[in-house]
């Protein structure tokens, strides 16, 4: 498996770096799946099974979803579901399937000048978090928790002022290191929290609530529209992952024994 990130997107489009005669499939993903060292654990038992050198571009959900509108991909791995299903209708992709599922939760300091700690009402939380003195760290990327927060404000009608309000454009490692030296909030995936927890000594102050739900699909991107895409590799990838095999992987990947995605596939 090659990973790549956004800064060395180019690189995997223009030089696939592959080895003689093996066959290469190119996956987009959200940095969530790369952060958590989830594809470490998952790629490599597929890899060896299939034959195929899987390469990884992670960026944001809506930036995965670009280059597999391009073609740049051969299948796209994400968890902005409205955009999956607009993705699919449009005639960019193929068979959509859902593959797993984990939540978002509301990451701040543990100091909790907000008043917010034990919240299970996101919109409600936020509202408290605008009226207080505490900054926020939005993804600002347009990936799939970018979405979602983005939402989360909507609903609730308010915003902080832009000088507590930051848009990072970056991923979620990334800003959750970015809020920890703040001492902001952020709205982070559980997974990536999980991993950069000990980093940053952020607290997640706010769970719970059916609408930070985070499912994940894997699309293959339509060959009607690109030729070049490896259509056959990406459907080995979606059957795989989709498994009782990969799923059962999946729920195995448990870092420091607590399990950050939970296998959902419909077969």
């Amino acid at each position: 498996m090659i990973r790549y990130t956004a800064l060395a997107l180019w690189l995997c489009i223009a030089s696939p770096l592959a080895r003689a005669g093996e066959q290469v499939l190119r996956l987009s993903t959200t940095t969530s799946t790369d952060n958590s060292g989830l594809l470490a654990w998952l790629l490599p038992a597929f890899e060896a099974r299939a034959g195929i050198n899987v390469q990884v571009i992670a960026v944001g959900s809506g930036k995965a979803l670009e280059l597999a509108k391009n073609g740049d991909v051969d299948v796209t791995l994400v968890h902005a579901r409205a955009a999956e299903e607009r993705f699919v209708a449009e005639g960019h992709g193929i068979g959509r399937r859902d593959v797993m599922y984990n939540d978002f939760v509301l990451a701040c300091p543990p100091s909790d000048r907000a008043g917010i700690k034990g919240g299970t009402d996101i919109i409600a939380a936020l509202r408290k978090l605008a009226a207080s003195d505490v900054r926020f760290v939005s993804r600002g990327d347009n990936s799939g928790t970018d979405q979602m927060e983005k939402s989360y404000w909507k609903a609730a009608g308010v915003q902080p002022p832009p000088a507590r309000y930051l848009s990072a454009g970056l991923g979620m490692g990334e800003v959750l290191t970015m809020a920890a030296e703040l001492q902001a909030c952020t709205l982070s995936d559980r997974a990536t929290f999980a991993t950069y927890k000990d980093k940053t000594g952020l607290a997640i102050l706010v769970q719970g609530d059916p609408r930070m739900f985070n499912p994940y699909g894997i699309i293959a991107v339509n060959p009607a529209r690109h030729p070049g895409v490896n259509v056959q590799g990406a459907r080995q990838l979606v059957d795989w992952i989709t498994s009782a095999e990969g799923q059962a992987r999946i729920a195995g990947f448990r870092p420091g024994g607590q399990q950050l995605f939970f296998p959902s596939a419909q077969r």
